[in-house]
């Protein structure tokens, strides 16, 4: 009944400021102001221990929410382990021995049960954790829409089509994105979270031997840990300068024809954002507002919230 209250208020304020009520309407950033009230607190001081342990960790946890957002919405499907009846997201190309960080929110999980049981869902506690992630490596902070609840399927198929490769072309890259309701802006400064973080040698081997819009230097610097046979578990930071630090040099290098991916040099090569990826590389403010802005909007992807899908008690396993 709180619940249904709730989402008629809600809706009703939304008529009367003249806001558009679409499916994230009933999120809030002060969704659990009465029932739990210490939430944010105990997710920051669980991911800066993460961090303080191993600074790719919120590269890792930013990556596992943009994944989950691109399959069927913000709904921590991709947290699901498979068993023997239940086929989850974490096994799909994208995901295979490169997504990382469940750990991580599993303790969260587990400190924010014991302050407030059966309150918090999984989705909105990976929403928060990505975002501490970015703050904890020196990035923007913003103001997390909450209220979402946990999915009770997962897609695999929808995990392998989805989430764009990072043998992307431009045009296919503005496609996805636009499926999930983000347009071109949005698009590059989401991959502004490139700037933190690590690749495996498969995911940039092509682009270091084959492509040719990319330095010389670079391109060498790369193949000495990745070599063109092997070794495909290799790591290198996306940002060659500053890999554990949330700034705009990740626009500099693609400038520079240094873009780690494919799927990041698209994004400079003569296209359309040509112009806003020179911004964000002399602009360090205007990325870092952009990104906030981006990610408010990919958390307001297809959220489940009212009563459908559950409150996870384990984020790897529905009720």
């Amino acid at each position: 009944m709180a619940s249904l209250t709730r989402n008629i208020l809600l809706t009703f304020l939304c008529v009367l400021l003249g806001f558009a009520c679409f499916s994230n309407a009933q999120l809030s950033a002060n969704f659990y102001g009465t029932s739990c009230r210490n939430l944010q607190t105990i997710v920051s001081s669980a991911m800066r221990q993460a961090v303080n342990r191993e600074s790719r960790l919120g590269a890792s946890i930013l990556r596992l929410f943009f994944h989950d957002c691109f399959v069927n919405g913000c709904d921590a499907s991709i947290l699901l382990d498979d068993t023997a009846t239940f086929t989850g997201e974490k096994n799909a190309n994208p995901n295979r021995n490169s997504a990382r960080g469940f750990e991580v929110i599993d303790t969260i999980k587990t400190q924010v049960e014991a302050a407030c049981p059966n309150a918090v869902s999984c989705a909105d506690i990976l929403a928060l954790a990505a975002r501490e992630g970015v703050v904890l490596l020196g990035g923007p902070s913003w103001a997390v829409p909450l209220g979402r609840r946990d999915a009770r399927t997962a897609s695999q198929s929808a995990a392998n089509t989805q989430i764009p490769a990072p043998t992307s072309s431009l045009s296919t890259l503005l496609s996805m994105f636009s499926a999930k309701g983000l347009n071109a802006r949005d698009m590059t400064a989401l991959s502004g979270g490139h700037t933190i973080g690590q690749a495996r040698c498969t995911t940039f081997r092509t682009r270091i031997y084959n492509d040719t819009n990319i330095d010389a230097q670079f391109a060498t610097t790369r193949r000495a840990t990745c070599p063109s046979s092997g070794g495909d578990a290799n790591l290198a930071p996306l940002d060659i300068q500053t890999p554990n630090r949330f700034d705009n040099d990740y626009y500099q290098n693609l400038v520079a024809r240094r873009g780690l991916l494919h799927s990041d040099q698209e994004l400079f090569n003569g296209g359309s954002q040509d112009a806003l990826v020179r911004s964000y590389s002399t602009n360090g403010a205007a990325f870092r507002s952009d990104f906030a802005a981006a990610m408010v909007r990919m958390g307001n992807i297809s959220p489940l919230t009212g009563t459908n899908g559950e409150i996870r008690r384990n984020c790897r396993a529905i009720n």
